[in-house]
C-alpha cells in the first residue's frame, strides 16, 4: 500500500475547516492516461504546444485543478510578474505559464488508479463520477456552442469540475464515499445533501466551493459551478448538462428526463423532439 492509500480516512473530520486542511492541490494524483501522456511529452517538449497539452489536461478534472491552483499560487507569490490569475481556460493557463515551466512545475505524477487499487469498490465509484463528469462536459459544450457562447471552453471545464469534491472523497475517504452511495441506492428519496452532512459533517458543495476559493480558481469557473446562481444562463447551461448526465447515466428511461429535456429545449429555443434528438446525438458522440 502506498503512502497515499495508508492515509485514507475512516471517520469524518469535525467540520469544513478540518476537511479543507486535508487537501493540497499539488498532492493530488491524476488519471493514469494523463500521467503517461505528460511523461511521453516531457521527452519531446519542442513538439508540444499549449492546445495539444490542454486537450489532455482538460479531460482530467484533477490535473485541471492542479494547473489552475499552481498558476494562481505562482502569480500570488510574485515568482512570475507576467502571470495573471484571471486566465479562465486550461489552454490559456498553459500559454500563460509556458511549456517548459509547465514541465518543470509538474514532474512525474501520482496516479489515481494506483492510489485507489487497495480499496475494494473505490476505483469503480471514482470512475463512475468521472464518466458522469465527462458526459456532462460534452453536453455543456454542445449547449454552449448552440447558444454561441464565447465562453464554451469554460463551461466545458465547469461541468467537468462540477463534482470534483466527490472525486476527492473517493480518493481520501473511500469507505465514507461507499456508505453515501449505498444509502442513496437503498433509498433514492433521501436528499444527498442530508446524507453528506450526516456522514461527513459537511456537504460536498460546501467543501467544493471553499476549495475553489482557497485555491483561487478562475472567477468565471467558480461562478459557473454555483447552483445559487441558477438564473444566470451560463450557470443554467452547466446545471442542465449535469442533470442530463446524472439522469441518463443508466439509460434514457429515467422519469426525471422529460423535465430535463423540456428545460434544455427552452434554454436552446428548440422543440421537445429536436432537443431530445440533440441529447441523444451528443451522448452517442461523447
Amino acid at each position: 500500500m502506498n503512502a497515499a492509500s495508508a492515509s485514507v480516512l475512516t471517520t469524518a473530520p469535525r467540520d469544513l475547516a478540518a476537511w479543507v486542511a486535508l487537501f493540497q492541490p499539488e498532492a493530488l494524483p491524476v488519471l493514469a492516461e494523463t500521467a503517461a501522456t505528460i511523461e511521453d511529452w516531457r521527452e519531446h517538449q519542442d513538439e508540444v504546444d499549449a492546445h495539444t497539452l490542454g486537450e489532455t489536461i482538460s479531460n482530467d478534472p484533477l490535473m485541471t485543478l492542479k494547473l489552475f491552483a499552481h498558476l494562481a499560487r505562482v502569480s500570488r507569490h510574485g515568482h512570475r510578474s507576467d502571470l495573471r490569475s484571471d486566465v479562465e481556460t486550461v489552454t490559456g493557463a498553459i500559454v500563460m505559464l509556458g511549456i517548459s515551466p509547465f514541465f518543470r512545475a509538474f514532474g512525474p505524477q501520482a496516479v489515481a488508479e494506483e492510489w485507489l487499487a487497495p480499496h475494494a469498490g473505490a476505483l469503480e465509484g471514482f470512475q463512475a463520477v468521472l464518466r458522469r463528469s465527462n458526459r456532462a462536459a460534452a453536453f455543456a459544450i454542445h449547449f454552449a456552442v448552440h447558444r454561441m457562447d464565447h465562453d464554451a471552453a469554460v463551461l466545458y471545464e465547469a461541468a467537468m469540475l462540477y463534482d470534483f469534491a466527490e472525486l476527492l472523497m473517493w480518493l481520501k475517504a473511500p469507505a465514507l464515499a461507499t456508505e453515501i452511495r449505498q444509502r442513496q441506492t437503498a433509498d433514492p428519496a433521501l436528499r444527498s445533501l442530508d446524507i453528506q452532512r450526516e456522514l461527513l459533517n459537511v456537504s460536498l458543495p460546501e467543501l467544493q466551493h471553499r476549495l475553489m476559493m482557497d485555491w483561487r480558481l478562475p472567477d468565471l469557473l467558480v461562478h459557473c459551478t454555483d447552483d445559487q446562481r441558477a438564473k444566470d444562463l451560463q450557470v443554467r447551461n452547466v446545471i442542465l448538462a449535469i442533470r442530463v448526465a446524472r439522469h441518463s447515466a443508466l439509460g434514457w428511461d429515467n422519469p426525471a428526463l422529460p423535465d430535463d429535456i423540456r428545460d434544455v429545449a427552452e434554454m436552446l429555443q428548440l422543440g421537445i423532439e429536436p432537443a431530445r434528438r440533440l441529447l441523444m446525438d451528443i451522448d452517442a458522440g461523447a
